[in-house]
């Protein structure tokens, strides 16, 4: 009797996985990346993505990270239709764009536009690394420092959140010549007297992280972001040394002079909302 027992509990046991796994709405649940604990997506919604166990910031959309920010009902998205072409003629990418089109719902990796964050206004620019990893093509380029421009007619500051791998490779020259149309926007902008502030997040890298990324008045970053121009390996095999564990991340950079503070998603909101209402009260907040 003991054997027919622990014989069937041996066979149900033995139900492939894949079966198992069935019984489980897909989505339903998420892993953590880093700490590798399970949770209701629901539950890493609600806490900004980022996980209640080891505080790892996983990526946000463009929108989840919008919504996260701003007012209700005070939003206003500009250029929402410019798109990338193929000037160079490069294989398969315009179906690569249309493909990463109807996975993400955007048409660029950047959203811009300007809103009010606990009644401050401002303009800004969010960038999406699942739309082509947030590589800098001319679209995108484009976007952001009409953006910049908008926000210097209209007297508002300038928030933007960075979330690259780089230059798009697919459109040469003309990818990384948005690093000077930004860059000189900026530059108009700053002379104007427009504040700017720019928060890294993971990954912020190649000629977005050498451009527009690094030339706020405040420079901030997500814990754990991974920021820098060249990946990690390729400078260790041109400077012939090993290079420290936590290297290009926000906190080596913070502790390098290249950041003003690391902010936890969490605090995020509150931070901008205290620089937006100094700024504009000249120092003084209430």
């Amino acid at each position: 009797m003991l054997k027919d027992f622990f014989g069937k509990r041996k066979k149900y046991a033995s139900i492939p996985s894949e079966q198992a796994k069935s019984d489980v709405p897909e989505g339903l649940m998420q892993k953590c990346s880093k700490c590798h604990k399970i949770y209701y997506r629901k539950e890493m919604k609600k806490k900004l993505n980022v996980c209640p166990n080891c505080g790892y910031h996983h990526p946000l959309t463009a929108w989840d990270r919008i919504e996260s920010l701003f007012d209700d009902g005070k939003f206003q998205e500009w250029d929402e239709n410019l798109t990338s072409g193929n000037p160079l003629d490069f294989p398969d990418y315009e179906e690569k764009i249309e493909k990463d089109k109807k996975k993400t719902g955007l048409n660029e990796g950047v959203v811009t536009g300007k809103g009010t964050i606990d009644g401050q206004a401002t303009a800004f620019a969010v960038m999406d690394a699942s739309f082509r990893m947030g590589s800098l093509g001319s679209a995108m380029g484009e976007k952001i420092a009409r953006a910049i421009e908008n926000a210097r007619k209209e007297s508002l500051p300038f928030i933007i959140f960075t979330a690259s791998g780089g230059a798009r490779m697919q459109e040469g020259v003309l990818s990384l010549m948005q690093m000077t149309k930004t860059s000189i926007a900026i530059r108009r902008f700053s002379d104007a007297g427009g504040l700017m502030i720019s928060v890294m997040t993971h990954p912020t890298t190649g000629g977005v992280s050498a451009s527009f990324a690094s030339l706020g008045d405040y420079n901030f970053a997500e814990p754990g972001a991974l920021i820098g121009f060249a990946g990690r390996r390729i400078i260790e095999q041109t400077i012939r040394e090993k290079l420290p564990d936590d290297f290009q991340t926000a906190e080596f950079q913070l502790k390098h002079g290249q950041l003003d503070k690391v902010i936890h998603r969490h605090e995020m909101k509150s931070l901008l909302r205290v620089l937006l209402e100094m700024h504009k009260k000249g120092g003084e907040v209430s």
